[in-house]
């Protein structure tokens, strides 16, 4: 009944508001997973490769079921009530390739160090920092297409016209919380595999939270971020959720994959990508 009650609560507020707590949520399961440090002095490079590997599942799965899918949807439903006549594959093809394009962009500037490589291998503008503010702000690019993604699902929601004509909506209040809880569990690993290397390195427990969390802040924000400008600007609503699959898979590709694949654990890895695959995918059709 607890839950219920939480559940109709939530459902009334405002969907910026929605959003936000739902980066909060997904921030809170990475603080969460970071907390194990205390717990563990070391980790199993087994299990790590395997959360990198459903980390990249959860993403994958759900650029296509909800963002990408919903956004061929809201231009077909468009067409079909005659307020556009564009080919439904353009506005999603264009929102992903700028997505891939922003968070290569971001990539090439902001300097930051993938979880398992050495120093040297630090990517972006050369600078000095330490590596753990390295390891961090790779992380937080990974976390920024999350919050957005999460934002823009909420942010649909705050529009009676995305209605079709049968009244029916491709953007659902299960389906954006299908898609919090499914970023929320892949956030939990994580924290994890973040705040371990950390600790492995000589960082104190505490700090080793501390920064393991932190890594996850820009959820809110960008989630925030994204639903006031899809509530501000409705157009833009199938380019801004390509753009969010588009920057994750990007995310996909050039991190998550090649550093759970690092470790020699291929199998595993692959198996760990296609359970949360599966996970994510069961969330959305069910909720959503």
């Amino acid at each position: 009944m607890e839950n219920l009650e939480i559940y109709k609560w939530f459902i009334v507020q405002h969907p910026v508001m929605q959003a936000l707590y739902a980066g909060l949520f997904t921030w809170g399961l990475t603080a969460f997973g970071a907390a194990l440090v205390f717990l563990f002095n070391s980790s199993n490079r087994k299990v790590l490769d395997a959360a990198l590997g459903f980390t990249g599942g959860v993403m994958i799965a759900a650029s296509f079921w909800s963002l990408l899918s919903p956004s061929i949807s809201y231009v077909e439903m468009q067409n079909e009530m005659g307020l556009s006549n564009m080919p439904v594959w353009l506005p999603p093809a264009i929102g992903f390739f700028l997505g891939a394009l922003f968070l290569y962009t971001l990539d090439k500037i902001i300097p930051h160090l993938h979880i398992f490589a050495k120093r040297e291998e630090a990517e972006g503008i050369e600078t000095n920092w330490r590596k753990t503010i390295l390891l961090v702000l790779a992380i937080a690019l990974h976390n920024i297409p999350e919050g957005l993604a999460v934002g823009v699902a909420f942010g649909a929601l705050a529009n009676p016209e995305l209605l079709g004509m049968d009244g029916h909506s491709a953007f659902t209040i299960g389906g954006a919380i299908a898609l919090a809880i499914g970023i929320g569990i892949q956030n939990f690993p994580e924290g994890f595999a973040v705040s371990m290397p950390l600790r492995r390195m000589g960082v104190s427990r505490w700090k080793s939270w501390k920064w393991g969390q932190l890594s996850a802040i820009v959820e809110p924000v960008f989630a925030v971020i994204g639903a006031a400008i899809v509530m501000t600007v409705l157009p833009i609503l199938p380019y801004a959720l390509a753009f969010a699959a588009g920057a994750m898979i990007f995310i996909v590709v050039e991190e998550v994959i090649p550093e759970s694949q690092r470790g020699g654990n291929t199998d595993l890895a692959t198996m760990g990508l296609i359970a949360g695959f599966i996970v994510m995918m069961c969330l959305d059709v069910a909720l959503g």
